[in-house]
């Protein structure tokens, strides 16, 4: 019944692709965009679908089963951080985005936005987000590796093709509306999902009950202070950070049909990510008494909800929620695809082959086909052997964003002074902190602490520095500015 289910979900993605690609490919602006054009409900849900992947389904689960209820940290720094996302960045981007001479990607936004005649600026945040991307994409293709390994003792690696292949065939043909459309679709799955197995486990074990007995097991695990130190709070908080760089997140602001529609966006979008997170956390909590009760052998604990979800519930539910696993995992895979694309296509081929002549759009939307194609390959390439758990292989490539993209896209959007150097001294800092950073993470003591925080430290005093430092009258971007809020205050 899991194979019959899995297969009827593909089924649906592949027709959803082949709908937006006879919907919204014609040109580049269509495909990489969908032609800013998506209502509230598509816009919020592909949002957070793309953005908890399959480490909301595997990841915090398996984090709340190891350490307890000190997982909640997570959650809830990423609830608050996607909340300020809506607040400061969504409506400005998608305004200052589209007067920036119709800017479709991040990497266009921040050249436009500081008047970069070199391209030095586009090239670098270009690059910023093929190497983090296809280190994000890696980590998604992991997780599907190990679903199809878990529930359906296929070869991880078997896995691993499958998940890749259905991924590249919707995102290659039908482009951000294809993209978007599954999302919403998988955003349902994935809710309901996160929803009906916590419920259905507690109703089975000991109902209220199970929480004594996760108690019971360790009583630090209903301790939102035990199990964790003071900085691992800080870090687990610092999650939320990174919601302000993630161009796979805030592009979905971008492609919205009209800055008037986003509180709505906002109110659909945190109530499913609530929902969700809070779903997930009671998974890896009752997990422990499941574990405990059953004495089970849980050789991964990332593994617990797929466990759980095929011991409790009925096979047809079961396969419903395997296709839910899988949901969360492609939207994920398949935004950073078309995002890694975009930056290949618009930031560095557009570049070198130039853009001068007419009725080049069909000849852009193939290369940016091809270039899904090539990232996802050597994406696979690096979770051949897979050397971390999923939850680290996410953060990793989330503080990256975060500390590159996060400061820049907030001084974009609220500071008249920022300059090409400031923003081009900003990025690298932030990114190569976070790297040093992960190298030194064994040595122990500060480096324990979450790579986003001082990613980000840097890369906000870089940019204010040497902004600074660069600032010219020449940079004035005060009629910008000014048409912006003209528009936002006519909501």
């Amino acid at each position: 019944m899991n194979y019959v289910m899995i297969a009827l979900y593909f089924i649906i993605l592949l027709a959803i692709g082949y709908y937006a690609y006879k919907q919204s490919t014609s040109n580049l602006d269509e495909y990489m965009l969908g032609g800013r054009n998506l209502g509230p409900w598509v816009t919020a849900l592909s949002a957070g679908a793309s953005d908890m992947s399959g480490w909301m389904i595997m990841g915090l689960p398996g984090e709340m089963y190891s350490t307890g209820i000190a997982g909640l940290w997570i959650a809830i720094g990423l609830t608050v951080g996607a909340y300020m996302n809506y607040i400061l960045v969504a409506p400005r981007l998608r305004v200052f985005t589209e007067l920036t001479d119709n800017a479709i990607t991040i990497p266009d936004f921040f050249e436009k936005r500081v008047s970069d005649q070199t391209r030095i600026l586009k090239i670098i945040s270009g690059l910023i987000i093929v190497i983090f991307f296809t280190l994000y994409t890696h980590a998604g293709l992991v997780s599907g590796g190990v679903l199809f390994e878990s529930a359906f003792k296929l070869d991880y690696h078997w896995g691993l093709i499958i998940t890749g292949a259905i991924v590249v065939l919707y995102t290659l043909f039908g482009g951000y509306l294809a993209v978007s459309l599954t999302d919403f679709f998988q955003g349902v799955i994935m809710l309901l999902s996160m929803v009906v197995v916590p419920i259905v486990a507690i109703m089975q074990l000991n109902g209220l009950a199970t929480f004594e007995t996760i108690a019971d097991v360790k009583p630090s695990n209903l301790d939102l202070f035990k199990g964790t130190t003071a900085i691992g709070i800080v870090s687990a908080l610092a999650w939320g950070l990174g919601y302000f760089g993630q161009p796979h997140i805030i592009v979905r602001f971008m492609s919205i049909k009209t800055h008037k529609l986003i509180p709505k966006a906002r109110r659909i979008g945190i109530s499913w990510m609530a929902v969700s997170l809070l779903g997930a956390c009671v998974t890896g909590l009752v997990g422990i008494a499941f574990i405990s009760q059953s004495n089970a052998k849980l050789s991964n604990p990332e593994t617990i909800f797929i466990v759980m979800s095929q011991v409790f519930l009925h096979p047809i539910v079961a396969g419903f929620v395997l296709a839910a696993i899988l949901a969360a995992i492609m939207s994920t895979v398949s935004s950073q695809l078309l995002v890694t694309s975009s930056a290949l296509t618009q930031d560095f081929y557009m570049l070198l082959r130039g853009n001068n002549e007419k009725n080049r759009d069909k000849e852009f939307v193939f290369v940016g086909r091809i270039a899904v194609l090539l990232v996802a390959v050597i994406a696979t390439l690096l979770a051949w052997s897979p050397n971390d758990t999923i939850l680290n292989l996410i953060g990793n490539a989330w503080a990256g964003f975060g500390a590159a993209f996060g400061p820049l896209v907030l001084f974009s959007l609220y500071w008249r002074k920022l300059t090409k150097q400031g923003a081009i001294a900003g990025m690298i800092s932030g990114a190569l902190t976070v790297i040093i950073w992960i190298l030194l993470k064994d040595k122990g003591g500060i480096f324990e602490l979450y790579e986003m925080i001082p990613g980000y430290l840097v890369s906000v005093l870089m940019t204010l520095i040497i902004s600074k430092i660069t600032y010219k009258e020449k940079y004035d971007v005060e009629p910008l500015f000014r048409e912006m809020k003209r528009i936002l205050k006519s909501t």
